[in-house]
């Protein structure tokens, strides 16, 4: 396409230019030295090592048949959703997305994003929902999603979740990447600023290829929209669902070619790197004077006009910028706190309560990824939603708060891990030697530790996150009021420069440093000002130790599994090497609530079928009743009977290949979970049989299956073949083994009456069946299993 190509063409020039300064000021920095404020905090290398997200299943609009159809959703640690449907999979990728769930709120968009002044007046989609619980993932140009829930709980954990995939991938780029990464984000900023877009942009995410490809359709959109809008025929609802068709096929060959072109435009730029590195590393005393020099010539001309912007347009502006700015975000940071503290608190209570070391491995591993769990998180989130930026979105060319609510957000679960991770290796390095009340308060005293270092490292953050968010708002401002001005005395500074080190000094990056520097001193003096008022919890610099703790940041910086080491779990061998079973989950299989669900195979529904699979039931079929003698059955002594069954009708029993041959399409995708039931099942079992020998009354309500269970610990190696469902909250979703289901031998098709016998569990329960029946051999096999069993079929 010649659109894309020809902006392909424009940003590959800015891109190649600021690569060779990324790359002289990467060199610089790391000749020169410098670092940060240490924190006090550890940061995790590799969180989500070995973890999933979450997975469950919901319902999917499909476009190609017009129906809606149960679909089965799994996401692991790359943030893109998964949808298994039979044997295929569709991933999709929700840089650029938005979470919905409204309909009215959609039809807005699309019909803003359609143009048509008579669509803003209707209302009726062109796809019906079929209960009141909608999700929808709309993009402005690529394909929308849709799907549905059956109630408004599970539409709010949903939503949570795939807010929080949005998040994630809308996060930037890597910033491991010390010169790719600022070569493009800058190149990006000043192919914007030469088409007259100086603020803050809300399609820059995802990776290169996506953000490049939304850069091309910012302006082919429109152009493509005025062009073929008007020519679609039918009614509002076919002209919408074609406008889409449109759009998204003409955004999926942007992308493909933008992908193309810019691993070509890298490629060579990597390709020139050693050069351009060996000339800086020869160079670079004389590269910092000659631009020092051009520097000082360049202030003297500007400096007036823009300490004149400053002091009339700008100061006046800055602390309200600021107050809008720390409302919201300190209330979120704040929320933070309070999840953490009251995480913290149960995992003492329950050390308290059971000091093992076994169950203190279990709550830490419960904890561990508290930070990635998006609908414990949703609280902190939502605080953050708040901030309101009226006035400057006009001002100074803000065009959306959505650039700084997502950075926060990304902020609040960067410190929750780093607190957690911290709270685990003091208490991991605390465990030798302890007995049961000394590791209650030593688990305490780390809490106390872990907080107080949280609200410094919390103030350090928002403060560099305000100055941050100042500075995103102002120089753009500053930028385009001055580039009139400014902008044509510039290139007059190029003749300073020599010619062999004009590749790594640029006027106009010389300029905007200018800029920056004339507005920064007002910003920290801003920003410092509210701490020392201690302004929504801020420190001031000075009471921020810079190396408080050295001991601390000798431990490690590795994820411990706490499963492993103290739960008894431990990994397979696998060609030499131990591999791990299972991947662990970190939010529970989401459920249809509420609702009836056809009932899967090994999953029961009530606590006294859970109880049964405690108390086992035996069922005893006899051909002939004639043995009973008054409806009773002989029994040994000490055999106790709790109640009887007497079953008239006929039940037919078929092999397993036979039931699963008649499985509709619904029950063949929720077979995908059938182990996900299985560990839950036996997960109850042992926390209900601990509970019932404590007191059986009192516990039984508690040992409950909660399908509500947020937290969930699957086995290493999930996926959505293999996983688990024991949660986080629930008791009943813990230490979860393994067991291989056993085979069904009741082939026989039954005619006669079926008497189920309750045996108490721990009393004698051999039982004398009459040896006298007059059946055929095959006939008078008795078949005897428990209900524990036929749940594993």
């Amino acid at each position: 396409m010649a659109r894309t190509s020809a902006v392909m063409a424009e940003f590959g020039r800015f891109y190649e230019q600021q690569y060779a300064v990324a790359l002289f000021n990467s060199v610089r920095y790391e000749i020169e030295g410098g670092g940060n404020t240490q924190t006090q905090l550890l940061h995790r290398k590799e969180p989500l090592k070995n973890k999933s997200i979450f997975s469950g299943g919901l319902f999917q609009y499909l476009e190609e048949s017009k129906k809606w159809r149960s679909r089965f959703l799994y996401h692991a640690d790359s943030y893109n959703i998964s949808l298994y449907e039979s044997k295929a999979v569709r991933v999709i990728n929700c840089a650029g997305y938005r979470a919905l769930t409204s309909m009215e709120e959609y039809l807005g968009l699309l019909n803003n994003s359609l143009g048509d002044t008579k669509a803003k007046s209707a209302s009726a989609p062109f796809l019906k929902c079929p209960t009141q619980f909608p999700l929808i993932l709309w993009h402005p140009y690529a394909r929308h999603h849709y799907f549905c829930v059956m109630t408004e709980k599970e539409q709010k954990k949903w939503h949570a979740v795939f807010q929080d995939c949005v998040r994630h991938s809308n996060n930037g780029l890597s910033e491991e990447c010390k010169v790719a990464t600022p070569a493009f984000t800058d190149a990006l900023r000043l192919y914007r600023q030469a088409k007259g877009h100086y603020g803050t942009w809300d399609m820059m995410c995802g990776n290169q290829a996506q953000i490049l490809a939304n850069l091309v359709m910012e302006t082919l959109h429109p152009e493509l929209k005025n062009l073929i809008v008007p020519r679609l025929k039918g009614k509002l609802q076919q002209r919408q669902k074609d406008w889409m068709l449109i759009s998204d096929a003409v955004y999926r060959q942007v992308l493909s070619q933008t992908k193309t072109q810019h691993e070509a435009l890298a490629q060579v730029c990597e390709m020139e790197r050693p050069r351009l590195d060996s000339a800086l590393r020869t160079d670079m005393d004389q590269i910092i004077t000659s631009k020092e020099h051009v520097s000082g010539k360049i202030r003297a001309l500007v400096s007036p006009r823009i300490e004149q912007l400053v002091r009339s347009k700008v100061q006046p502006y800055i602390h309200s910028i600021l107050e809008a700015l720390m409302e919201p975000t300190s209330r979120g940071f704040s929320e933070v706190r309070d999840i953490l503290f009251r995480e913290l608190v149960e995992v003492s209570k329950n050390t308290m309560n059971d000091s093992s070391r076994e169950k203190l491995g279990e709550h830490m591993d419960k904890i561990s990824m508290l930070a990635f769990h998006p609908v414990k998180m949703q609280n902190c989130y939502e605080k953050m939603e708040a901030l309101n930026l009226e006035g400057l979105q006009q001002r100074c060319d803000v065009s959306s708060p959505s650039v700084f609510i997502q950075r926060a957000q990304i902020l609040m679960r960067q410190q929750m891990d780093n607190a957690v991770h911290t709270f685990e290796q003091l208490v991991h390095q605390s465990l030798d030697g302890h007995s049961g009340e000394d590791l209650c308060k030593t688990i305490q005293r780390c809490q106390d530790r872990v907080l107080k270092k949280y609200d410094y490292d919390s103030s350090t953050v928002r403060k560099k996150f305000f100055r941050e968010a100042l500075l995103q708002i102002i120089i753009p401002y500053m930028l385009k009021q001055l580039s009139t001005s400014c902008s044509p005395d510039l290139p007059k500074f190029k003749e300073l420069i020599f010619e062999d080190f004009s590749r790594f000094i640029l006027v106009e990056s010389i300029f905007e440093e200018a800029v920056l520097q004339s507005v920064s001193k007002d910003i920290m003096m801003a920003v410092k000002e509210a701490a020392v008022q201690r302004r929504h919890n801020l420190y001031r610099d000075s009471m921020v130790l810079t190396n408080s703790d050295p001991n601390l940041h000798l431990l490690g910086e590795d994820t411990i599994d706490w499963a492993g080491q103290f739960g008894g779990v431990k990994g397979e061998t696998q060609g030499g090497e131990v591999t791990n079973r299972k991947r662990k989950q970190i939010v529970s299989m989401i459920q249809l609530d509420g609702v009836p669900i056809e009932k899967e195979p090994g999953s029961p529904e009530s606590v006294t079928e859970i109880r049964d699979l405690i108390n086992p039931v035996l069922e005893v079929v006899e051909k002939d009743s004639s043995q009973l003698t008054n409806r009773m059955l002989p029994l040994e002594e000490g055999d106790e009977v709790k109640h009887i069954t007497t079953v008239t009708e006929i039940v037919s029993r078929e092999s397993p290949k036979k039931v699963e041959g008649e499985l509709d399409a619904t029950q063949i995708e929720r077979a995908l979970e059938e182990q996900q039931c299985v560990s839950a099942i036996e997960s109850a079992i042992q926390q209900i049989e601990i509970a019932i020998q404590e007191d059986p009354g009192e516990h039984l309500s508690e040992g409950a299956i909660d399908s509500d269970g947020e937290f969930a610990q699957t086995s290493k190696n999930s996926s959505p073949l293999h996983h688990d469902d024991s949660g986080f909250q629930s008791p009943a979703n813990e230490n979860v083994e393994e067991v291989e289901p056993q085979p069904d031998t009741g082939d026989e098709v039954v005619d006669a009456e079926q008497v189920m016998l309750t045996l108490v569990e721990g009393v004698k329960t051999s039982i004398d069946l009459d040896a006298k029946a007059t059946c055929d051999a095959s006939e008078k096999k008795t078949e005897v299993e428990t209900t524990a069993d036929r749940c594993l079929l």
